[in-house]
């Protein structure tokens, strides 16, 4: 059956956590150009205790590994990225029922994460945020889904549209978060939240690739 398990979002966190640790640094240098310099760190610590709690978690069912995801990022993660990740794995977590989901269920449950950052960030897209590369991301999972398409070709076309979501924050001047506060000089720059949320739909791709 091509539906998504508990097995696979602990592989997601996993391959998500390495890959922040991977490019940490980019991360980094993203973020000191426009926010605060803390993003690759912040989100390294918090996907690594992620990763951790839930290697010793028993889980029934994805959406209890989501919601595990995200109550450790709260915990663990400083700065905005924290409590926006957070929120959204762990509405997207309280939103998949079962022991798994099919491709239209987990498209749905994203969907209920973006609007949780949409809430807490009172972020559109366009406005150089994280959400310029999760809303692409969960449309494009929404359309392969209407199409019936399989999972993995879902999560690859995904990450193809997070990542594209994101360069297209570059020319963009930031209307939402600390990298606002710079106006035109903000111009120029991929925003840090859209790239780390590009990791993170590619490791999605990763872990459902068979």
């Amino acid at each position: 059956m091509d539906a998504f398990t508990a097995g696979q979002a602990t592989a997601w966190i996993g391959a998500a956590a390495e890959a922040v640790a991977e490019d940490k640094e980019r991360l980094t240098e993203l973020d000191a150009a426009i926010g605060d310099g803390d993003h690759g760190a912040n989100m390294d610590r918090g996907l690594g205790a992620a990763r951790e709690a839930l290697a010793v978690l028993d889980a029934a069912g994805p959406g209890e590994v989501l919601v595990k995801t995200g109550m450790t990022l709260i915990s663990k993660v400083g700065g905005a990225s924290g409590p926006l990740y957070g929120s959204f794995f762990r509405t997207t977590g309280k939103n998949l029922e079962g022991a798994e989901a099919g491709l239209a269920g987990l498209a749905a449950a994203l969907r209920t994460g973006l609007e949780a950052v949409q809430r807490m960030g009172a972020a559109q897209p366009g406005d150089k945020t994280m959400v310029d590369a999760l809303s692409p991301a969960v449309t494009a999972l929404e359309q392969a889904a209407e199409k019936g398409a399989a999972l993995a070709e879902a999560t690859r076309n995904a990450a193809d549209a997070a990542y594209d979501g994101a360069q297209a924050t570059i020319p963009l001047q930031a209307r939402k978060g600390r990298a606002s506060y710079l106006g035109e000089r903000s111009i120029g720059h991929e925003d840090p939240g859209a790239a780390s949320a590009v990791l993170i739909f590619r490791s999605l791709a990763e872990a459902t690739a068979t």
